[in-house]
């Protein structure tokens, strides 16, 4: 599982339902959701 800062709880947390998305800058991030509270999570990957 991915982990990743749920704003929300206030804490890293595991990211339930990832899918990996293009952001507007070209970049790759992972989209998902907080496996607590459900609340909508980013986790911004590397360069490459």
């Amino acid at each position: 599982m991915v982990k990743g800062y749920c704003v929300k709880c206030r804490a890293k947390r595991e990211m339930v339902d990832t899918e990996e998305v293009t952001m507007k800058n070209g970049r790759k991030a992972l989209k998902g959701k907080c496996s607590k509270c459900g609340t909508g999570m980013y986790k911004i990957l590397g360069k490459a």
